[in-house]
């Protein structure tokens, strides 16, 4: 009897530790064909939107319902660039032509979020007669003085779309949409046989600190460069070159004990930007 109940007792044992062995057999191929790949940069270089592209591309795009929930963002970004260029007029010393006085008003008095599925006729219509201004374009062409979403252009372009009651925004509209990126976020996707797990961490100074939690068993990091950053200020440090802060912080990781044995991909973003950029304010 004693050596029958033995017998059972082993032999549950062993079905355990074949169990483990094969669950750890299952772990050991899946991290083979695991790619994790962190992706680095200064605030606004771009690395939201590269994993929007990729949603894009490996997972089948947006549902309407996804899109539906990017409204509020486009409509916030528009609202938010538009006031960014009434903030500055004064210190560039531009006045707007007294027709627009109170189309003006009605940006200024709205909130920074715009929580509404229709963009309301009396916003898009004072947006629509203030880009109509050249003394606006005028603040657009000197954006590099002060501190104006890389979308702004683009939506403002967009406005009669964009406040049509049927309005769903499109892929383009999705990318160049803008929220600050704070704390990490994961995004997985499969290309063949391979699992790639991309790492998005907020650029800004006050998020790098974080960064660290992301840096174990990287196969790769990705460092985004915004090239067409090269003439504006960081927006927490208006004394301090964009550029110069990529660079300062692509020297440092490329030291950083952490990524010695790491493949380090130099991404120069927003290349479409930069040469709409350079002949209105030339390198140098």
């Amino acid at each position: 009897m004693g050596c029958v109940q033995s017998s059972g007792v082993d032999e549950e044992a062993k079905a355990r530790n074949d169990e483990i062995e094969n669950q750890l057999r299952r772990d050991r191929m899946m991290a083979k064909n695991e790619i994790k790949m962190l992706l680095l940069g200064a605030g606004e270089s771009g690395k939201s939107t590269v994993l929007k592209q990729m949603k894009l591309i490996h997972h089948g795009g947006y549902n309407d319902s996804e899109r539906e929930s990017y409204k509020e963002i486009i409509f916030s970004n528009t609202i938010q660039s538009m006031r960014a260029i009434l903030d500055a007029m004064p210190s560039l010393d531009l006045s707007l032509n007294p027709s627009n006085d109170a189309r003006r008003a009605t940006i200024l008095a709205l909130p920074m979020q715009l929580e509404v599925d229709v963009m309301p006729r009396d916003v898009a219509d004072s947006i629509r007669g203030l880009w109509s201004d050249p003394v606006v374009k005028e603040a657009v062409r000197r954006s590099r003085e002060f501190q104006l979403n890389d979308s702004a252009v683009y939506y403002f372009n967009c406005i009669d779309r964009m406040s049509d009651p049927a309005y769903m925004p499109s892929d383009q509209d999705i990318l160049r949409s803008r929220v600050k990126t704070t704390g990490i976020t994961e995004t997985t996707f499969k290309v063949g046989e391979l699992t790639y797990k991309l790492f998005d961490v907020g650029g800004q100074r006050s998020e790098r600190k974080k960064w660290i939690h992301c840096f174990e068993n990287v196969t790769a990091l990705v460092f985004l460069v915004s090239l067409s950053e090269y003439d504006q200020m960081l927006y927490e440090d208006e004394s301090v070159n964009r550029m110069q802060e990529a660079l300062t912080l692509f020297d440092s990781i490329c030291n950083s004990r952490w990524f010695v044995k790491t493949s380090i991909i130099l991404f120069l973003n927003k290349i479409d930007l930069f040469a709409e950029k350079l002949p209105r304010s030339p390198l140098g």
